[in-house]
């Protein structure tokens, strides 16, 4: 879009490119998403960025009306896979507040110079500044949803010091961590304190467009794994749940069904899922909703996809009976591409054998999956014990900046790959929209949406033999 364009949408506060570049008004020294309610501004008043922190970098402050901090991931990074791309989804997943520059760097196979050119190139921001919006939305958050005191938020956030946190929320918010706390209460919001059974920290995880929730929690309940996932009650009203290993501790996420007007099978024209995260450790609060955003393809941009998609004869029909319908992901990669290879009975009894108890079971989940490095001791003759070997030294590497062909190409040398596991693989845990998995007939003519062209199909098929 030039920048003509991207005006036109905010005029006509256009909610589908929320996430896709954020503009500042020159005379409030306020950032906005395009979708925001506010009177638009004259466009000589108007700059464009192509991310929170570019904006933030040039002075601009967050406004409190549209909260264009909390409006989903931009669909072009989740998506790409370049450098760039996988830079944002490991900034995404907390490296840089983990492991720094120059973890990121190395995890990309990059020196911390190139990586800042590149992402300062294209998205106008460096690593520093993107990790910072992302800390400061985190903090947000949980100032606005629990009682956790500040100074423990500061840190939770990822800020390596408390006069740090402040500078920054004062700068992003124009409001003290006090002050936005209080402001949120102000509005009404009532939050719970965190750390117990009954609490956790409440969220809605954005979305642009229709999201055909009914197919996404149809596949989850079939694939459940017992002890580790659960799905439960009516249709329309189902809840997701699981347990995450994280970066700091564990965490349990449940996720709400939510469809228009309480239709079962109905698309929800757009907005939220509800979710709620209990964790050992705040400081996995960054990395958790990240995961749940890939696992649930919260960043995806229905309008493209249906667009295309929506124009062949023969996926025609099932894209205007499913608007919205997403491309699933994985909350654990390494999970995922075990599982993917063993069949869901087999993980439900590595599970039993070899998972890691919980600390405080929370009803039917009990366990987390086991780590590579576990069942690859344990049975490296097992069906999965080349792969959880390979996981486990680095030889495949599934993480949120994997090179996709090369974790293709090692997936291929491993003994027991064959083609559909590593498609599963390349499409749920590597994130790819454009796989076509053998005995599908996928034309190249659904590019670059094949992913998702395929889900429409094996949706169809499961309809008709139910």
């Amino acid at each position: 879009m030039d920048e003509d364009s991207r005006y036109e949408a905010v005029r006509s506060r256009d909610a589908r490119f929320d996430g896709a570049f954020y503009f500042a008004v020159s005379t409030t020294g306020i950032y906005c998403r395009p979708s925001c309610p506010a009177v638009t501004p004259k466009r000589r008043n108007v700059r464009f960025f192509p991310t929170t922190a570019a904006a933030q970098g040039h002075g601009f402050r967050a406004c409190r009306r549209c909260r264009p901090d909390a409006s989903p991931g931009s669909a072009e990074w989740n998506a790409r896979a370049d450098v760039v791309g996988r830079a944002v989804r490991l900034i995404g997943d907390g490296v840089v507040d983990r492991e720094g520059v120059a973890g990121l760097a190395g995890r990309l196979g990059y020196s911390a110079r190139q990586v800042q050119r590149q992402l300062t190139a294209e998205l106008g921001a460096g690593p520093v500044a993107l990790a910072r919006a992302q800390r400061a939305h985190t903090a947000r958050v949980l100032l606005q949803t629990t009682e956790l005191p500040v100074t423990e938020i500061a840190f939770a956030s990822g800020f390596a010091s408390v006069r740090q946190f402040n500078d920054t929320v004062r700068t992003v918010y124009a409001l003290t961590p006090s002050g936005l706390r209080a402001a949120a209460r102000r509005g009404g919001h009532r939050p719970r304190r965190a750390g117990t059974p009954t609490a956790g920290v409440p969220l809605r995880l954005a979305h642009r467009g229709p999201y055909s929730a009914a197919a996404v929690f149809d596949l989850l309940a079939h694939e459940a794994v017992p002890g580790v996932e659960e799905v439960g009650g009516p249709a329309g009203a189902r809840v997701y749940r699981r347990t995450l290993r994280l970066p700091y501790g564990t965490g349990i996420a449940a996720v709400e069904e939510r469809t228009a007007a309480g239709a079962p099978g109905a698309a929800h024209p757009g907005g939220w899922l509800e979710a709620r995260l209990h964790l050992t450790d705040p400081r996995d609060l960054t990395t958790a909703v990240q995961r749940l955003r890939r696992l649930f393809d919260l960043d995806a941009d229905p309008y493209a996809v249906d667009e295309r998609l929506g124009a062949d004869p023969r996926l025609a029909p099932l894209v205007a009976a499913r608007p919205g319908l997403r491309s699933p992901g994985a909350a654990d990669p390494d999970e995922l591409a075990i599982r993917a290879l063993v069949g869901r009975g087999e993980a439900e009894r590595l599970v039993r054998a070899y998972g890691k108890a919980l600390d405080a079971p929370c009803g039917s989940l009990t366990h987390l999956f086991p780590e590579p490095a576990v069942l690859a001791e344990a049975e490296p003759d097992g069906a999965a014990g080349p792969l959880a070997a390979a996981l486990a030294d680095g030889t495949v590497r599934l993480d949120a900046g994997a090179d996709r062909d090369d974790a293709e190409a090692a997936l291929r040398a491993l003994p027991g790959m064959d083609a559909a596991v590593i498609a599963a693989v390349r499409t749920r845990a590597l994130g790819d929209p454009d796989v076509a998995p053998p005995g599908e007939d996928v034309p190249d003519a659904w590019r670059p949406w094949r992913s998702y062209a395929v889900r429409h199909l094996r949706t169809a098929r499961d309809l008709e033999y139910a």
